[in-house]
C-alpha cells in the first residue's frame, strides 16, 4: 500500500473532522467521496486498502471498466457519478452507480422516470445547480432551481436526496455554497455535495454533507 495515499486520506479526514467540529457539527455527518476519475485500478486499490469505500467517477464508460471487479473484491462500495450524464447512458449509469449527483435537465429526469417505470432501480439522485451561471458548465440555473425541484417532486415523483455544485474556479466559493444550502432548505433537501480539494473545509463549515476530494489524496493528475 502506498503510505502516501493512506497518509493523505487520513489528513483529509482529519481536516474534515476539524472543520465540522469548528462549525459545531458532528464529523460523522460529512461523507468523503474520493474522486478516482482518471486514476488506474492499482492506485484506487491503495485507497481501498485504507478501508475507505465511497468513491466518485466522472464517466460511465471509465467506471464500467474499473469498478465491477473492484466491487467483487471490496464489499460495501458506494459509487457516485459526479460528471455529466448523457441520457443515452442513463440505463448503464443506473446499474453501476449508487448515487448520481448530476441530474441537471428535464430530459434526463424524464429518462430516469421512464426507466424506473420499466422496473430499473433508481440510484439516489442529486440535482446539480450551476451556481455561477457558467455557460460552459452543466447544471440547473439558480433562477430555475425551484421550478425544476418542484417538477421532480410533483410531476416526475423523483425523490431528490441532495443538491450538488461546482463553483467557478476564479471565485470565492463561500457564496456559492451558501446559495446551494438556501435552495436546499427551501425544499427540505438535506444532502449537500459541495467542496473539492481546494475548498472542502469551507464547504464543511457551510453545511456540506459530502465533499468530493481527489487531488488532495492522489496528487495532481
Amino acid at each position: 500500500m502506498s503510505m502516501t495515499i493512506a497518509e493523505n486520506m487520513n489528513a483529509v479526514k482529519l481536516r474534515i473532522g476539524d472543520a465540522a467540529v469548528e462549525a459545531g457539527r458532528d464529523p460523522a455527518s460529512v461523507r468523503l467521496v474520493v474522486v478516482s476519475k482518471t486514476h488506474p485500478v492499482e492506485v484506487i486499490v491503495d485507497a481501498l486498502e485504507t478501508g475507505h469505500r465511497c468513491f466518485g467517477e466522472n464517466r460511465v464508460q471509465e467506471a464500467e471498466a474499473k469498478w465491477p471487479d473492484l466491487r467483487a473484491r471490496y464489499p460495501g462500495l458506494e459509487l457516485h457519478l459526479i460528471g455529466p450524464l448523457q441520457s443515452n447512458k442513463a440505463r448503464e449509469a443506473m446499474a453501476l452507480f449508487d448515487v448520481i449527483q448530476t441530474l441537471d435537465r428535464p430530459k434526463l429526469a424524464e429518462t430516469f422516470v421512464r426507466l424506473r417505470d420499466e422496473g430499473v432501480a433508481l440510484p439516489r439522485l442529486f440535482v446539480q445547480i450551476n451556481t455561477g451561471c457558467e455557460p460552459q458548465k452543466a447544471g440547473v440555473l439558480p433562477t430555475e432551481a425551484d421550478a425544476f425541484l418542484g417538477r421532480c417532486a410533483e410531476e416526475w415523483r423523483l425523490p431528490i436526496a441532495g443538491l450538488m455544485c461546482i463553483p467557478p474556479v476564479d471565485q470565492e466559493p463561500s457564496p456559492h455554497f451558501a446559495l446551494l444550502r438556501k435552495i436546499a432548505e427551501r425544499h427540505g433537501i438535506t444532502g449537500l455535495s459541495m467542496g473539492m480539494s481546494d475548498d472542502y473545509p469551507v464547504a464543511v463549515a457551510l453545511g456540506a454533507t459530502m465533499v468530493r476530494v481527489g487531488s488532495a489524496i492522489f496528487g495532481a493528475r
